[in-house]
């Protein structure tokens, strides 16, 4: 074989490379994280998977320089959230709230549904979906087909113990607490396997997009409108946030 496999079709690479192009990616904000990246971020229109111990751990501070680079005003999505996003957080993230679409199914059934019909709509820029427990391989192929069809950043949050389980996912890590912020292990890549696993402090992501700063949340931080009405399954609540 040719010493440049994509020269003869740009789907072709050596297992022992990373793969030289992996198309739109989303800036990872972490050089150790992008190093070991196929085209050193996250992808855009394909499946992601997060195995997580349990929610709450950093998952959605991990992917904060992604969404500062995501630019435009089209929404992002929190699909099936274990917890109501918060307003303040995301203020101080400088990010915009109003961007942020809350979408909190009443059946675990439909969860999967409308996480395939806003990929098909391609009208969000980013949506974070966590998982029901249960998820079928054929469910999945579909989504990752959903999302092949546009540019949405899609990551899926799932239990710790779904990493046994097969998937077309073609970037899979699985992430647990660590002293510095988060201990990040890729499953799977395009590419050969990731011996070690990563450390990533997440303080270190406040340096933002093209080194703008960001400052850290306000822990006393006031928020100057009234707290939203508790959110009630199959409606959307009057403010969103992360």
């Amino acid at each position: 074989m040719s010493a440049a496999p994509e020269r003869i079709h740009p789907a072709l690479w050596r297992g022992s490379q990373l793969i030289p192009r992996a198309g739109r990616c989303a800036p990872a904000g972490h050089p150790e994280l992008a190093a070991e990246l196929p085209g050193g971020g996250w992808p855009l229109g394909a499946l992601v998977e997060l195995m997580l111990p349990h929610p709450g751990i950093g998952e959605i501070h991990l992917f904060r320089p992604a969404l500062a680079g995501l630019a435009g005003t089209a929404p992002v999505a929190l699909l099936h959230t274990p917890y109501p996003p918060q307003v303040a957080c995301w203020s101080a993230w400088r990010l915009d709230p109003a961007r942020l679409l809350w979408v909190q199914p009443e059946r675990a059934a439909d969860v999967l549904w409308a996480a395939e019909q806003i990929l098909k709509s391609a009208s969000c820029a980013a949506l974070f979906c966590w998982s029901p427990r249960a998820v079928r391989d054929d469910a999945l192929r579909r989504l990752h087909l959903a999302a092949q069809s546009g540019d949405t950043l899609f990551v899926m949050l799932r239990p710790a113990g779904a990493a046994v389980q097969p998937s077309p996912a073609p970037l899979r890590l699985a992430l647990e607490p660590d002293a510095a912020g988060l201990r990040v292990t890729v499953l799977k890549r395009r590419g050969p396997l990731c011996a070690h696993p990563l450390r990533l402090s997440l303080d270190a992501a406040r340096a933002g997009v093209a080194g703008s700063a960001i400052s850290a949340p306000d822990h006393h931080a006031t928020v100057d409108r009234p707290a939203p009405a508790q959110a009630e399954p199959g409606r959307l609540a009057p403010a969103l946030a992360d």
